[in-house]
């Protein structure tokens, strides 16, 4: 066990693990003196665990010590809605066990609080989060945004020390991803002291190029200073092409797709949970009916974007009880929501990306030690050339390189925006503000210019 983690911290450890993973080890060496790190490791190693640590034995030093004041502490930004409220239950466990030790010991309750910030947050529970904040909060980038731009948002989080960006590369190769890093520049100039960044993933290539993506430039001058705590994508996996008996043609014919619905509801009976992805809504909605009529309509659902979040969250408690066979989902269920033990996933067509497989074979054997189970099912000769390239690449170890925008110039318009309405900024300092972020490094003084003349100016289009 870590020698630096208070005893409440490392008996729950000890007793609900055992030893931590080698990415816990490495991770809390770094994160335990404030340093920033990247932690790239295979899904189902703890990574959630790794991050958050070192963060929440700190809280318990400081609330025996001194007690804990009304303010949040760490930020914990997630790509999806689900995935936050997931993460905040992943929280309760090791919070409750802690206080447990502490009162056990003898020692003072450290009461510390968690809250998820997203737009599904009711308004009373918004409220509440205004008059006490939590000390622990988890959000998305888009919440982020808006809370930076409102008084009440800005008072609670300018007391923050850590953030942690999980599924680093959900984010990071699209115009989201520039947009976050501006929001973490205007946090840290929120902030009396630069928060430790802490990045996440199990699908990230290049390592070097993704940390300082993370960190962006730094006032020390060190842009280096970030811990890269490597434990690697690759991990046993057990995978294989599944074949139609009949030929594949240019498109996928009738016949052809009973044939591929009646392989997957034979690999659903012989499986305990079956999690099937495809690439489209209509196609899981479709996938989902026929996989109802062999298996019943009990044992199967759909689980998509579109769907109500209701419908959406019972899908997911029905798999993780077990209630059900198999579900079909899009890329909804890609990322690291709770869905408990799936021992099969299977893939209808390419996912068109090494990662995207990775990560979604990867929600099979999410247990620590587990060995994660696919199955790729080609569509087409086309898609069959392309999923043999896939699993030929999974084999070497290979994964896409992300990357990420050149300064996209209407995220940084929002940003912006939605500084100045808060304070004001010599247009040269918010412009060194705004460079400190990796995407937006190579931008020029004249181009920000440009942009601040557009927004003050205003625009005319056709329409007016």
């Amino acid at each position: 066990m870590p020698s630096h983690f208070h005893p409440a911290v490392s008996g729950w450890l000890q007793s609900r693990f055992g030893q931590p993973t080698e990415v816990q080890a490495r991770a809390w060496a770094v994160t335990s003196q404030r340093r920033h790190a990247l932690i790239a490791a295979p899904t189902g190693s703890g990574k959630t665990l790794a991050a958050f640590l070192s963060a929440i034995n700190e809280l318990v030093i400081e609330g025996l010590e001194r007690g804990l004041r009304d303010e949040v502490h760490v930020l914990y930004v997630s790509p999806l809605k689900a995935l936050s409220n997931d993460i905040r239950k992943n929280l309760e466990e090791p919070l409750a066990g802690i206080r447990a030790g502490l009162v056990a010991a003898g020692l003072p309750d450290v009461p510390i609080r968690d809250a998820v910030r997203t737009g599904d947050t009711p308004a009373a529970e918004r409220e509440r989060m205004r008059r006490t904040p939590p000390h622990i909060l988890v959000t998305t980038p888009e919440s982020l945004y808006i809370l930076l731009t409102s008084d009440s948002g800005r008072e609670m989080l300018k007391s923050v020390r850590s953030v942690i960006v999980d599924e680093l590369h959900a984010v990071a190769g699209s115009k989201r991803g520039a947009h976050l890093m501006l929001t973490l520049e205007r946090l840290e100039a929120l902030c009396e002291r630069p928060p430790v960044r802490i990045g996440l993933s199990a699908t990230v290539k290049p390592l070097d190029a993704m940390a300082q993506f993370l960190i962006g430039e730094r006032d020390d001058g060190d842009d280096g200073d970030v811990a890269i705590i490597d434990a690697g994508h690759v991990r046993e996996r057990d995978l294989a092409l599944e074949m139609p008996r009949s030929p594949l043609s240019a498109v996928m014919a009738g016949e052809v797709w009973e044939e591929v619905y009646d392989r997957l509801a034979e690999l659903a009976r012989g499986h305990r949970t079956t999690l099937i992805f495809v690439n489209q809504r209509r196609v899981a909605e479709r996938c989902a009916r026929h996989l109802a009529e062999r298996l019943g309509e009990e044992h199967v659902t759909a689980h998509h974007g579109s769907l109500a979040r209701e419908h959406r969250l019972r899908a997911e408690q029905r798999l993780k009880s077990g209630e059900l066979r198999a579900l079909v989902a899009t890329s909804s269920l890609e990322l690291g929501i709770d869905i408990g033990d799936v021992d099969l996933v299977c893939q209808l067509g390419s996912p068109r990306a090494v990662n995207a497989f990775v990560q979604r074979v990867g929600r099979a054997g999410h247990a620590i030690g587990a060995i994660p189970k696919g199955r790729l099912f080609p569509l087409s000769l086309d898609d069959l050339l392309e999923c043999t390239a896939l699993l030929d690449a999974v084999q070497r170890g290979e994964l896409d390189r992300i990357e990420a925008p050149e300064h996209p110039l209407d995220a940084l318009a929002q940003q912006i925006v939605a500084e100045a309405a808060c304070r004001e900024w010599p247009l040269e300092a918010l412009y060194r503000r705004f460079t400190r972020a990796e995407p937006y490094r190579r931008l020029t003084l004249p181009q920000f210019e440009q942009v601040v003349h557009m927004l003050a100016d205003g625009y005319a289009t056709r329409r007016g």
